[in-house]
């Protein structure tokens, strides 16, 4: 489940067309999913809507493109296309928070490509810009 939520997680510009499945089998991808759940932090929540996962947030402490240490987790977000802009991202991000919170964890991290849409309810969430590059930004948030 957490490879097709992963694949629908991934930015696609308007006018493009997404990538094959497979992408989520790069190394880099990879470290998003694989062995989930086996790893002390690994953190998953779901929204369920008439008998179909519409979305999923989850953390772990992974050396992926939002890392900022060891210590600190890093959110993946994704609902399906047909349930998006209906908050049900913000309510995912909020619960995690919540429970990372309730965790004992102090912060937590997230990239995000620059011209998608969430950068606005990640801001309005808390996070605010650790770093960044042509394409994307790493935020932060204080939990």
């Amino acid at each position: 489940m957490l490879r097709d939520f992963l694949h629908g997680a991934i930015f696609v510009p308007e006018g493009m067309t997404p990538p094959d499945i497979s992408i989520t089998d790069q190394p880099e991808l990879k470290v998003y999913t694989e062995n989930f759940g086996n790893r002390e932090g690994d953190m998953c929540l779901v929204c369920e809507s008439c008998g179909e996962i519409a979305g999923a947030v989850w953390c772990r402490i992974m050396n992926d493109y939002g890392h900022i240490d060891d210590d600190t987790p890093s959110f993946a977000l994704s609902v399906r296309e047909k349930y998006r802009r209906r908050g049900i991202g913000t309510t995912l991000m909020k619960a995690m928070i919540e429970t990372l919170r309730l965790a004992g964890y102090k912060r937590a991290s997230l990239s995000v490509q620059k011209a998608n849409f969430a950068v606005n309810m990640y801001k309005k969430l808390g996070f605010e810009i650790f770093s960044e590059n042509d394409e994307e930004y790493i935020m932060l948030i204080q939990i």
